[in-house]
């Protein structure tokens, strides 16, 4: 394990990418006895070191999928970090008595993260937020790598396949050809194209005299209807709400209980049943 050493002097595969990947490589894979015995030692024992010589054994791996992602135009060597990420958190759940090699529990793992980060940096304004979503972004940009713009038939297809509408899938082949803008332009531009950038034609509405009055009617009615809700209760719930969520220092519910006389579920109860009237007193003028 003498080589495995010789990577704690490399912080990250970012100040030496090359050296990185070629010094990983030399470390040695462990045999399925030995990944075992580790795997023990940190289970049973606590034992850093066990989970410092699997995590070292298996950088190989990271590299080798984390590459798989190159296409996404983001720097490898972040990819990689990721990637070791997630390496770390499967060692930490690793349970060498289900008779699964490291590997093949930790790729879950690995590619977790990656997409993680993927989706966090691939564009300025977020492609997938849901878990049907990310499925489909990766999955989408796959097939789009052969096929260009999908025709009906393939939408159909990749809609089945994922279990989603095809419009869904038309919506995400958009996001996926679309590319980020800067709001005032690039520092090269060129004269001619510095007109087509957003600040140019985009209108600043925060100080629209229409607009501000709009927002200031808003707030005073909403207060003024909720001034009105919170009249229709009795004194107690009335008070409940007001040490709760209205006054700056607010009361837990203990101190309530104690103020009352009550136990905190009560108290909790009544808090419950007056927002309950309040948000039915406001709906009720809002449709009125």
């Amino acid at each position: 394990m003498s080589t495995q050493l010789q990577v704690a002097g490399i912080l990250s595969p970012g100040r030496d990418l090359n050296a990185y990947i070629q010094t990983v490589n030399t470390i040695p894979l462990l045999s399925a006895e030995e990944e075992q015995s580790l795997g023990y030692r940190l289970q049973n024992e606590g034992d850093l070191e066990a989970a410092r010589l699997l995590v070292m054994s298996h950088l190989r791996f990271v590299v080798h999928i984390a590459r798989s992602y190159k296409g996404y135009g983001l720097s490898e060597a972040d990819l990689i970090q990721e990637g070791n990420v997630g390496l770390m958190k499967a060692v930490k759940r690793f349970d060498p008595s289900m008779g699964v090699r490291l590997v093949s529990f930790a790729v879950h793992w690995i590619k977790a993260e990656i997409h993680e980060f993927v989706l966090r940096n691939w564009r300025i304004v977020k492609v997938a937020t849901t878990k049907a979503q990310r499925k489909l972004f990766f999955n989408l940009r796959s097939a789009k790598k052969s096929l260009g713009w999908l025709n009906g038939d393939e939408v159909k297809a990749i809609a089945a396949d994922l279990k989603v509408k095809p419009e869904t899938v038309r919506e995400m082949e958009g996001r996926l050809a679309s590319v980020d803008a800067a709001f005032d332009g690039y520092a090269d531009d060129e004269d001619d194209s510095y007109a087509v950038a957003p600040v140019s034609y985009l209108e600043d509405q925060r100080y629209d005299p229409a607009r501000m009055i709009e927002a200031d009617n808003t707030e005073l009615d909403a207060t003024s209807r909720l001034q009105e809700a919170l009249s229709s209760l009795d004194q107690r719930s009335r008070d409940i709400l007001q040490q709760r969520w209205l006054n700056d220092n607010k009361a837990t519910l203990h101190e309530l209980a104690e103020v009352y006389g009550v136990s905190a579920e009560r108290i909790r109860q009544l808090e419950k049943n007056a927002m309950n009237k309040v948000k039915q007193a406001m709906q009720g003028e809002l449709l009125a």
